[in-house]
């Protein structure tokens, strides 16, 4: 039961029926306390749990709601106000202050029964007669009995407590050292046997969001977003990105955690940090708030998560100016499903606790949604906090000011904006809290606050563990009373904390002890036998080394997953599979193995299997807010320019530019520019400075490279430096200047761990719906490698024999030539390397498989080194959700592989292992579906020649086929995950592969006439790929683009008029009229000179980011333009425009005189234009009226 539905029990007891809701099991001496909340219909105005589908409306309308900050709020303004009579006040009055520790009453807790169930100590969910009602987690005894002896347990009332295993948890003779020290080293697991008496409970301690990767492109979930809005379904909700890193904090027990590790130095810099917000916050009640926070964290099972803005853990796009915390995620992990709370509760919970939120604003409505993507579109590639904030503040419906201003704390480089979908009912929710809890007090300004974090690390400069030691003990025991995590136990000193991974296997094994657990043991089932990209590390569990017995284990497991494909791969299955739980980002678990003694182990098996299903009936339910899980999901990350410049440009371009040189560096950063779509113009002032901070930065260092945790050291004083130079240098840079020295304070971190991973290039998702563009001719100056990512047996060779007998080769007369890997003694890309400098003119066909990527950055690298361009030659596949090649392509390359004979390669039906060599290059691309696959190459060499295969109204692939193929996959990855890519007449399953060797042969040979018959004929396939070939050296094909968006940086907004409406207009209402106009006209030459037309509506320079994004709602839209007037002198021309209505609403240009000009003089500015009526007014200038005015209808677009 989530909190917000325990503190309703205290309020509408009379929605709960006793009776029904509780039922007693009783077998033997256990008593299992089952409690159902049968409140459906129910809504809590705080935080409502259900969306209605069809409720239409589009938010607040007709007002803006903007919080206004008060410096002056006084503490005992904290309070909600008694002025709002309405049950709503109350009952997020009660609630909110529910949350209070200070308040509890430690007798009547005690007081209330409760019950145990395996080794989870909890209180009873029922409400005691004549007390307030808030259920609470039985404190220190989430996950096991704490300091409880058996003895204590076995004595306990059978009528209060149910006693798992009377004689598991026995006292031991040894010592406690002695215990411990068998515990670490390994023996008490190693002697832990999993037999049908064996348990597990598995407790999430933190988690984050989960990753939900949109399989749809960034206008794609644009376009559905504001369908969303418009109908009135849900609401935008957009978040400022602050620069930094994840920190979980679950309370002193639960534990503090980054983003896949905990223990470390990263987590140490957090637990300082926010005790230091408690100090700032409250002042001298700092440490009493602290540890009621605790307490409350432990007593609810909850977490929260937060964004770590810090100078002393590495650089990201600014250094910040003061070391703080945002709170991003409130999360309550009781039992069953992680319960994330709303934005609008996270504000309300924060508040209570004076804890630091993020800037929200709210777009109910088409027109701000659509104004806010206009926004963002102007400012991308110049953005920076305060215009992107003003923008925002201007549009949004609700502005809710953060309580760390991003500029003051961080800086004016911003990351960037995260705009999700939230309930329609959001607004309604937030403006309730915001009436009701106002931005709190700060106590501590005036509070002497110790020492601050980069003090503490300018004190400490000998080794890790000394800052550790150091920021722990700054911290205080009030938020942080033992080091357990850090520094283990004093037993565990000689041993490392790592434990051998047979825990995970027995965790898998043995019998789950509730429905959470049941989850997560399918979740980590799932993802090994699918081989996801993650690692399942585990720990000991120092918060329970009181509990530990020789039956009864506890361990801490992280979930860390390594590629972002793994989310992907894991979205489908949930697909296919509704009740499997979300795979959340920073995944840590607790886990607790135990046996229960073969007296009990009947009853204790049949009341396990009733929680389970009871449990899966209250976790069924997921608060979407009634919107289906695909636009629940929907969400899209807007970075700005002047952060990814600092961060993807240089950071991680420093590799490449010290190890492989200025060329490669420049074809990276060139390559990321395609990617994010940079406009032509930015690319241009891109490439100029990035060359010279190339130049800077290799004469400066040499050799030696540039470290990437304090890169900001030399390349800030570098765009500063630029930026002085010219106006435009500024706007592209942003901001420069304001230099954090971090070399005195700069964390050490051992091995040169990188908590937050961000220093890998960044990954575009590639949209599902691409759009093309053209690749230019070839150059014939250059040469040309066409190379072939494919798997035996995809007919490569044949089709370099045909590609070499054709005739008039590619349609150039460079010479075409092929190397086959067969025959290449010793490394075969080292040799292609010197053919293609031996011969650097010529077309080379690269007869070898190149399967992966690590081959693909040679081929690039040979590339740039030999003046040469690359086109990669796949078959065409479906692939599946894991890998670019079908089964059905796979069983046709295994049939042409065994119907080989004398294969240079000796890969053919003699050879023993066949399909296993098969299995293995089918593997190399595990982990990419067809659509990454195919991207991947596009983005790396621009161009992608596609080889027909197989028969597009085939037949199924035969059962028999698809079994034997499967058998193998499995085997595949049994012997892999035992042996590695040690050859498989070797190892365990030697026998089994001769066995599926022979399987194999007879499988496809006796379907070889279904499997030759689904394939195309071999001449087709060639004709299809010579097309190809040719066209990219002609530059006549058009491949498939894998940009992320395709809309750029917006300058000003106006209203496109078809060009030959105009030239009518003028011929035919003005010629004949006055022989000057037709001078002038003809002067003019309209119809050779004019090739656009536009109305222009507001620009960004003079009007403003708010104004052109104002016309949002009117996109693409049909404007009528009324001509009113032509004015022209001797230097311009333009017509005098007045746009008309859409829907109803006046279309007003920002301009003071709205006009289209047609024509200016050479060497005169488009601009000048806007002086006629001025010039007129002087006599300088001639003004024809047209009446009555002409309507041309154009179309409403940005530019």
């Amino acid at each position: 039961m989530s909190v917000s539905h325990r503190i309703v029990c205290g309020f509408s007891p009379t929605l709960y029926s006793r009776s029904q809701s509780l039922s007693f099991v009783r077998c033997g001496s256990f008593q299992l306390l089952h409690i159902f909340f049968n409140h459906v219909g129910y809504s809590s105005p705080l935080f409502p749990l259900t969306m209605p589908r069809h409720q239409c409306g589009g938010g607040s309308k007709g007002h803006r709601w903007v919080e206004k900050s008060n410096p002056n709020r006084q503490s005992t303004s904290y309070s909600v106000s008694d002025s709002i009579p309405s049950a709503t006040t109350e009952i997020i009055t009660n609630r909110l202050n529910s949350l209070g520790v200070a308040e509890k009453n430690e007798q009547s807790d005690a007081s209330e029964p409760s019950i145990q169930f395996g080794n989870i100590g909890l209180t009873s969910h029922a409400p005691i007669h004549g007390k307030k009602s808030i259920w609470k987690p039985k404190s220190k005894a989430y996950g096991t009995v704490i300091g409880t002896t058996a003895a204590e347990v076995n004595n306990a009332p059978t009528d209060s407590m149910a006693v798992l295993a009377n004689k598991t948890r026995t006292a031991s003779t040894e010592k406690p050292d002695a215990g411990l020290s068998k515990l670490f080293s390994g023996i008490l697991l190693e002697n832990f046997t999993v037999d049908n008496s064996t348990y597990s409970i598995a407790q999430i301690r933190a988690t984050f969001y989960p990753k939900f990767e949109n399989e749809k492109s960034d206008q794609e979930i644009r376009t559905r977003m504001i369908e969303m809005v418009s109908t009135g379904l849900a609401t935008v909700e957009v978040s400022l990105k602050h620069s930094g890193s994840l920190f979980m904090y679950a309370g002193h027990e639960g534990g503090a955690y980054a983003k896949n590790s905990y223990g470390n130095i990263y987590t140490a810099v957090g637990v300082f940090v926010l005790g230091r917000m408690f100090r700032e916050a409250w002042g001298s009640q700092a440490n009493m708030k602290q540890a009621e926070f605790n307490d409350f964290l432990e007593r609810n099972h909850m977490c929260i998560s937060m964004e770590l803005v810090t100078a002393v853990l590495g650089d990201h796009g600014q250094r910040p100016r003061e070391d703080y915390v945002v709170v991003t995620a409130v999360t309550e992990l009781g039992s069953g499903k992680p319960k994330f709370y709303p934005t609008p509760d996270i504000i309300a919970f924060c508040r209570k606790w004076r804890l630091p939120t993020n800037h929200i604003w709210l777009f109910s409505t088409r027109k701000s949604v659509m104004s806010f993507f206009a926004a963002y579109d102007a400012l991308c590639e110049e953005g920076t906090a305060t215009p992107v904030c003003k923008a925002l503040d201007d549009i949004a419906d609700i502005s809710v000011l953060g309580s760390k201003d991003h500029v003051e704390v961080q800086g004016e480089i911003l990351e960037g904006l995260v705009a999700r979908i939230v309930s329609h009912e959001s607004s309604k929710h937030m403006e309730q809290v915001l009436r009701d809890y106002p931005p709190p007090p700060s106590n501590g300004a005036d509070h002497h606050l110790g020492s601050s974090l980069r003090e503490i690390f300018a004190a400490n400069r000998n080794d890790e563990k000394q800052q550790i030691k150091a920021l722990l003990n700054g911290v205080g025991p009030s938020l942080c009373p033992n080091h357990l995590d850090w520094f283990g136990h004093e037993v565990s000193q000689s041993h490392s904390r790592n434990v051998d991974q047979s825990v995970l296997s027995k965790f898998l094994q043995s019998r789950p002890a509730d429905f959470s657990t049941a989850k997560l043991q399918e979740m980590v089932r799932l993802m090994r036998e699918k081989r996801f990209p993650a690692a399942f590390k585990c720990y000991h569990n120092f918060h329970k080394i009181n509990s530990v017995a020789s039956e009864n284990l506890h361990f801490k497991m992280v979930i860390h997953v390594y590629s972002d494909s793994a989310f992907r791969r894991y979205q489908k299955e949930m697909r296919c599979k509704p009740g499997l739980w979300p795979l959340y980002r920073g995944f840590f678990v607790d886990l607790n193995l135990f046996k229960v003694n073969k007296e009990r182990l009947t009853e204790f098996s049949t009341e396990n299997n009733a929680v389970v299903e009871i449990d899966g009936d209250t976790n069924g339910a997921s608060a979407k807010y009634g919107l289906a899980d695909e636009d629940a999901n929907l969400m899209i990350k807007l970075k700005f320019l002047t952060y990814k410049i600092r961060t993807f440009l240089i950071r991680n371009g420093l590799s490449i530019l010290f190890k492989e040189g200025p060329a490669a560096y420049k074809a990276y950063y060139l390559r990321q520019m395609k990617i994010w779509n940079t406009s032509a113009a930015k690319q241009r002032e891109l490439s100029k400075m990035l060359d010279e901070w190339a130049v800077s930065i290799c004469r400066k260092f040499g050799n030696k490279q540039l470290s990437s945790s304090t890169y900001l050291s030399e390349a800030e004083p570098f765009l500063e430096q630029y930026a002085k130079c010219s106006p435009l240098n500024q706007a592209l840079i942003g901001s420069a200047g304001n230099l954090v020295r971090t070399e005195d304070f700069l964390a050490i971190v051992e091995g040169g761990k990188d908590e937050e991973g961000d220093l890998e290039p960044e990954r575009e998702i590639t949209p599902l719906s691409p759009t093309y563009t053209v690749k230019e001719a070839v150059r014939k100056d250059e040469g040309l490698i066409v190379f072939f990512p494919g798997i035996p047996g995809c007919a490569k060779s044949a089709l370099c024999n045909e590609i070499l007998g054709a005739p008039g080769g590619l349609g150039d007369d460079r010479p075409v030539r092929s190397l086959m890997g067969d025959l290449i003694k010793g490394r075969y890309w080292v040799k292609v390397s010197e053919e293609r400098r031996k011969k650097p003119y010529s077309i080379l066909l690269a007869d070898k498989n190149a399967p992966n990527e690590e081959v693909w950055r040679q081929i690039e690298d040979m590339c740039r080194s030999t003046k040469a361009s690359a086109v990669p030659v796949i078959p065409d596949s479906e692939g599946t959700e894991s890998n670019p090649f079908s089964l059905d392509a796979l069983a046709v390359f295994m049939l042409r592989v065994l119907n080989r004979v004398n294969h240079p390669g000796n890969l053919d039906k003699s050879s023993p292992n066949a399909g296993y060599v098969l299995l293995m290059f089918y593997h190399l691309y595990d982990g990419k579906s067809r659509q990454e696959f195919e991207s991947e190459l596009i983005e790396r060499f621009g161009s992608l020649v596609k080889m027909p295969l197989l028969e597009p109204d085939r037949s199924s692939l035969p059962e028999s086929v698809r079994s034997i193929l499967k058998e193998g996959i499995n085997l595949y990855k049994l012997h892999t995950n035992r042996h590695g890519r040690l050859e498989s007449t070797k190892g365990t399953y030697a026998n089994e592969w001769v066995k599926w060797e022979k399987q194999l042969r007879e499988t496809l040979l006796g379907n070889a006439v279904y499997l030759n018959s689904i394939q195309v004929p071999f001449e087709f396939a060639v004709e299809k790929v010579l097309e190809q070939l040719k066209a990219i050296v002609k530059g006549e094909y058009a491949a498939p683009s894998t940009e992320k968006r395709r809309f750029g940086t917006i300058v000003f907004s106006a209203v496109s008029l078809p060009v030959s409406e105009i030239i009518d207009l003028l011929e035919n209402l003005l010629s004949g009229k006055d022989p000057k106009i037709e001078e002038i006209l003809n002067t003019m030459n309209l119809k050779s000179n004019l090739t656009k037309a536009h109305v222009t509506l507001a620009h960004k320079r003079s009007h403003g980011v708010t104004a052109v994004a104002s016309y949002g709602p009117y996109l693409n839209q049909n404007v009528p333009v009324n001509i009113t007037a032509l004015f022209f002198s001797d230097r311009s021309a333009a017509l005098e425009a007045e746009p008309g209505t859409v829907d109803g609403e006046k279309i007003s240009s920002k301009n003071e005189w709205p006009h289209v000009t047609i024509w200016t003089a050479e060497g005169v500015a488009a601009k000048e234009a806007n002086m006629l009526p001025h010039l007129f007014k002087q006599g300088e200038a001639t003004r024809i009226e047209i009446n009555p005015p002409v309507t041309i209808t154009g179309i409403l677009e940005f530019f």
